[in-house]
């Protein structure tokens, strides 16, 4: 999954981009712990590479956050 910028061409600020984003990041990371219990021993290495294939990198470690919160 991308999460994109605001269509304009220019970088929102961090506290811009974090506030845009904090709802997507954090149903991002259920989804990810939604998985846990079906994926068991493979979860970790399954969401390692959820997590990886995120971009831009801002965005992954907001989900990063909201799992470590959630989780």
């Amino acid at each position: 999954m991308q999460c994109d910028n605001d269509g304009t061409g220019e970088k929102p600020g961090r506290a811009e981009f974090h506030e845009r984003h904090e709802m997507q990041a954090e149903a991002e990371a259920r989804r990810l712990l939604a998985e846990r219990e079906r994926l068991q021993g493979r979860w970790l290495d399954w969401v390692a590479g959820e997590l990886y294939a995120l971009t831009p990198p801002e965005y992954a470690s907001m989900v990063r956050r909201a799992l470590s919160r959630l989780g």
